[in-house]
Formats: C-alpha cells, structure tokens, sequence
C-alpha cells in the first residue's frame, strides 16, 4: 500500500506547489516587469497621488454636473458584479427602467438612449456610447455653466476607438477632464 501512496502524495505535493505557487508566482513577477500599470489595477490617481478609481470599472457618479455612468446591476460593486438576470417580461425590469427614463428624460432631447437605462453584462462597464454622452450634455453643460461645444471637445478627448467595435467613451477620463476645466466648488 505505501508503494502506491507515497508517490501518490509526492506527486499531488509537488503539483500543488508547482500550479498552486510557483505558476502563479511567475506569473505575478512577469506581469509586474512588463505591464505593472495593468497589473496593478489600470488605477486612475489625482495630481496628488490619491487613486481616484480604475479605467476598468464603472463606478458611481451623482448630480447633475457629472456625466452618469451606466447603471450597475451589483451597485457598482467588484464582488457582486454581474447582470441582472431580469427578462425582458419581468415587470420588475421594466419598472426599474420606467424609474430611471423618467429621472433623466428631457422632452426637447427626446428618448433617453438605453445605454443609459439598462446594466451591462458585467454590471461595471466604464464606457458609454457617444450618443448615450450626448444626451447628457445639456444637463452638465447648464450645471457647470460651461458652454456645450466646450463639453463635446472633452467628449472627444475622452473617445476610444477599439479595434474591434464602435466608439466608446470613458466616463472617468470624461468626469476628471471636466473637473479639471471647471472643477466644482467645496
């Protein structure tokens, strides 16, 4: 019986160490040299160094001086990311949205586009279309007293062109440009 068992428990203690920390640590260390920004969370920090959030995640941004972002499903949070899973037939759903057009519909700019009514598959979707931003340009521009084609050079700045796919725009990069222009007063 040892015969058997021993290189058995040899070979399951020298795996688990070879996939359980020496794959993972070699990992860690490559990514470290060759892509720390990444590696470390693709973090957005302020002029004095403090993180402000990632590049990667949506998150949270109220009042009408800031760009929204898309709804999240998990309340913005890492752990509990996902989607709804409401169907399309769910009342619940639709209650949820009806909530949230009717908080941002305004009757000269017509329907609010969906991208700014209904959570991403991940529920942390940092980017929005450009229209869903447009939408949003009269508000920020009355509430920051900014001029509206001040905001849309912003808007541009803040677009990416994926390989694969239409424009996005990052709605942190957006809401730090906009606060570095005309930052709100504390």
């Amino acid at each position: 019986m040892t015969t058997h068992l021993r290189p058995a428990l040899s070979l399951l203690l020298l795996m688990t160490l070879l996939t359980g920390v020496g794959y993972p640590l070699l990992v860690t260390g490559i990514a470290q040299v060759a892509f720390p920004e990444q590696a470390n969370g693709s973090l957005m920090r302020d002029e004095q160094g403090q993180v402000r959030g990632s590049w990667l995640i949506a998150q949270p941004f109220s009042g009408d001086a800031w760009f929204q972002s898309r709804p999240s499903a998990a309340d913005y949070a890492t752990v509990a990311s996902g989607a709804s899973n409401l169907a399309p037939s769910n009342p619940a759903l639709a209650t949820r949205i009806d909530e949230a057009a009717s908080g941002l519909y305004r009757e000269a700019q017509g329907p609010v586009p969906l991208a700014l009514l209904t959570t991403s598959g991940s529920g942390l979707d940092p980017h929005l279309p450009p229209a869903a931003v447009a939408y949003q340009l009269p508000r920020v521009a009355a509430a920051r007293q900014i001029s509206q084609q001040t905001l849309q050079a912003l808007v541009e700045q803040a677009t990416l062109q994926p390989l694969i796919g239409p424009p996005v725009v990052s709605v942190l990069a957006l809401n730090a440009a906009l606060d570095r222009l005309a930052p709100l007063s504390k």
